[in-house]
């Protein structure tokens, strides 16, 4: 099993199947506003077009895991690619508004399975260095797939808007693929199953490692929602431009970090890391904060790509790690949880204060959250010391 595992074809799946979860409802953005007109909704219910299937992730996500916990991978799988295909396609066909959000609802159930399969996977199928390299890999493809994918929904849009709701069909042929190459998995012990909250109980570290997915996701779509906004009050408008800083920009550093980073990894250990990616997130929160030069601006997105491309690949890890392996699918089901939980709880924290203040007060705002991060990770001596203890730990497993 060892051979298939580690097949080019598994890991052109699995990395495949990673970039599906941010095309979720980015490749709807250049739509939205003709939906909006076609079914002659508010903005507000518009915005759900994007988000419900979000909070559907958030919430079914732990059913997943549980599942992955019992019966492996391949399963669950499989059968998240096919409703994510066939659920996330329906926009070809519905006609009206509350059937396309329900057909968003069930959407969200096929992509929490697919972002919680891929990560087992991902995680179960190899250890040490090459588990580095490989989740380098993930932040790379997901980056590319938040360029990629959109850009195409964009072309198919000029159809119809119906067209870009194809996309999502391209899980079909990517569970026939899983079928064909993923191997049969068994969990380490599928009759000892851990709930949720005993797990957070049995494991304390977890809940550090989700309150940091949480605020990460915050921070993200605080960039997401309110940059636009913010490059328009200082004359920047045009939409190509407005698409480097917000969303090419990152991308492209996230990219290049995901390429390098099982090399920066043998090089570096987990409290290292962690420094430079929310020192990285600090320095770019003020930039947008304070710097009104367009040229001297484009730092800011290449720093966050750097921050993401850290941040994304050590975090996966930790949870596997602070979780063991019998209860990896519970994990990752449960980071899938706090990512799109932070997601969604971004608006609702910063749109008010924003709106109250101003998009600098809010990146100020956000910039004090990632120095205190940093704060933690440098002078935190609990944290520090159970790093190091992790670094070791996976010093031992790539050697075994």
């Amino acid at each position: 099993m060892a051979k298939s595992v580690r097949s080019p074809m598994v890991l052109a799946v699995l990395l495949a199947g990673s970039t599906l979860g941010v095309m979720g409802g980015a490749i709807l953005v250049s739509v939205l506003e003709v939906i909006r007109g076609e079914f002659a909704v508010s903005g507000t219910a518009a915005g759900f077009i994007l988000t419900a299937h979000g909070l559907a992730i958030a919430l079914s996500s732990p059913l997943m895991g549980r599942l992955v916990d019992r019966w492996g991978i391949r399963p669950p799988l499989i059968g998240g690619l096919v409703v994510y295909a066939l659920a996330g396609g329906a926009g070809l066909v519905v006609t009206s508004y509350p059937a396309l959000i329900v057909s968003r609802l069930v959407f969200g159930v096929g992509a929490a399975a697919v972002f919680t399969c891929t990560t087992v996977a991902l995680l179960a199928f190899f250890q040490g260095a090459e588990r580095d390299r490989v989740m380098g890999w993930r932040s790379t493809a997901t980056s590319v797939g938040g360029l990629v994918w959109p850009l195409l929904g964009g072309v198919l849009g000029g159809l119809s808007w119906h067209a870009t709701f194809g996309i999502y069909l391209v899980g079909i042929p990517l569970a026939l693929a899983a079928m064909w190459s993923l191997p049969n998995t068994t969990p380490p012990d599928r009759h000892n199953q851990t709930g949720a909250i005993l797990l957070l109980r049995q494991r304390p570290a977890l809940l550090g490692w989700y309150a940091m997915w949480i605020v990460i996701a915050v921070q993200m779509y605080v960039l997401a929602i309110f940059l636009p906004q913010h490059l328009a009050r200082l004359g920047i408008h045009a939409p190509v431009l407005v698409a480097i800083y917000a969303v090419v920009g990152p991308s492209i550093t996230t990219s290049l970090i995901g390429l390098v980073y099982g090399r920066l990894r043998a090089r570096f250990g987990y409290t290292t890391l962690l420094r430079v990616a929310f020192a990285a997130s600090l320095a770019g929160f003020l930039l947008y904060a304070t710097v009104t030069q367009p040229v001297l601006l484009l730092l800011a997105p290449a720093l966050f790509g750097v921050g993401n491309g850290i941040l994304f690949p050590i975090a996966t890890v930790l949870v596997d790690q602070a979780a063991g392996a019998e209860h990896r699918g519970r994990a990752a089901s449960l980071s899938g949880t706090a990512i799109f939980s932070g997601q969604f709880m971004s608006p609702l924290l910063f749109g008010p204060l924003i709106a109250a203040t101003s998009t600098t007060t809010g990146f100020l705002v956000a910039a004090t959250i990632s120095a205190t991060l940093l704060v933690i990770v440098v002078v935190g001596r609990v944290g520090k010391h159970r790093l190091d203890e992790e670094d070791r730990a996976g010093a031992l497993n790539s050697v075994g």
